[in-house]
């Protein structure tokens, strides 16, 4: 998939698939296919880069990595990505996002976006609004309805609830995949180590969405295999902290069946469902102690 952000596309018409799709959840991937079902047409998606605050939210939280989003499109088979910062069009009217962007900049035959789609000044133009100034153009447009799970429509919002709740099932099957860190290895003090059960740490960036701390069953990627494992993210209150030294949250995974340094690469963990709050233990043995159970559960389910 090539970003064709800078130059727009100059490979005759295109059908394009319009919205943030900040989740790449099954009701942004519906969107989608109604774009790629067009393979007469050169397949776009307008997005968004991932510094962009939309009015709507008062911060970023991003349920996936900028990266993570492009290799998921890539997988899906989308020829070209499109994804201006929001800043840069803010003040278009309706018909001059049209004009501009989807006529000038992305050559334009086919258009798809969500039945709550929101563009131009002030978001006050609809899906609707877009539709009628599109057809005016020659542009076919498909509005597509909310897809639903247990009657309710799948939400990028609901989403960041479940993750905030630590529903990483419910929410794993409303994204149509699991949610997904692909994060540098920072070194830490090795404690683990000391006890049998050594981890990788790593950092969630600011601007993504952080899970309910606790202990979550999950799987990691090393080298192109995949491992069973089990992630912590918290504070680690067992751990004694030296002088000065500050609790802060962190993503720390004990993969299991693997021993080895990962120190400054990037490791691809996979969060599958919540097993425990994270809390403090009498001393080291007694997390010894639960991490065994911990590891066992994870190698039954």
């Amino acid at each position: 998939m090539t970003d064709i952000t800078a130059r727009g596309c100059k490979n005759g018409k295109s059908a394009v698939a319009l919205g943030f799709f900040d989740g790449l959840h099954l009701g942004h991937i519906e969107v989608i296919k109604q774009a790629l079902l067009r393979t007469d047409l050169t397949s776009v998606v307008f997005t968004f880069n991932n510094k962009t605050i939309l009015p709507k939210f008062k911060e970023r939280e991003n349920i996936i990595t900028y990266d993570l989003k492009l290799e998921l499109l890539s997988r899906i088979g989308v020829n070209y990505i499109f994804a201006p910062d929001f800043a840069d069009l803010r003040d278009l009217s309706a018909v001059e996002f049209v004009d501009k962007v989807l006529v000038e900049k992305l050559n334009a035959g086919f258009v798809s976006c969500g039945y709550d789609f929101r563009f131009a000044k002030g978001g006050k133009a609809t899906a609707e609004t877009l539709a009628e100034v599109c057809s005016e153009r020659g542009i076919e447009t498909r509005i597509v309805p909310a897809v639903t799970y247990e009657g309710e429509p799948i939400s990028s919002t609901s989403i960041r609830e479940l993750v905030r709740r630590g529903d990483l099932v419910k929410a794993n099957t409303l994204l149509g995949y699991e949610l997904t860190y692909v994060l540098e290895v920072r070194e830490g003090k090795k404690n683990g180590r000391k006890i049998g059960f050594p981890t990788i740490n790593q950092i969630i960036p600011s601007g993504m969405i952080a899970p309910r701390r606790g202990v979550y069953k999950s799987w990691t990627q090393v080298r192109s295999r995949n491992y069973p494992s089990i992630t912590n993210i918290g504070v680690k209150p067992t751990v004694e902290l030296e002088e000065g030294e500050e609790r802060t949250p962190e993503m720390e995974t004990h993969i299991i069946g693997y021993d080895g340094d990962l120190y400054g690469l990037r490791a691809r963990v996979v969060l599958r469902e919540f097993m425990r709050e994270e809390r403090k233990f009498d001393s080291m043995e007694d997390l010894r102690m639960q991490l065994e159970k911990d590891k066992a559960a994870v190698l039954t389910s």
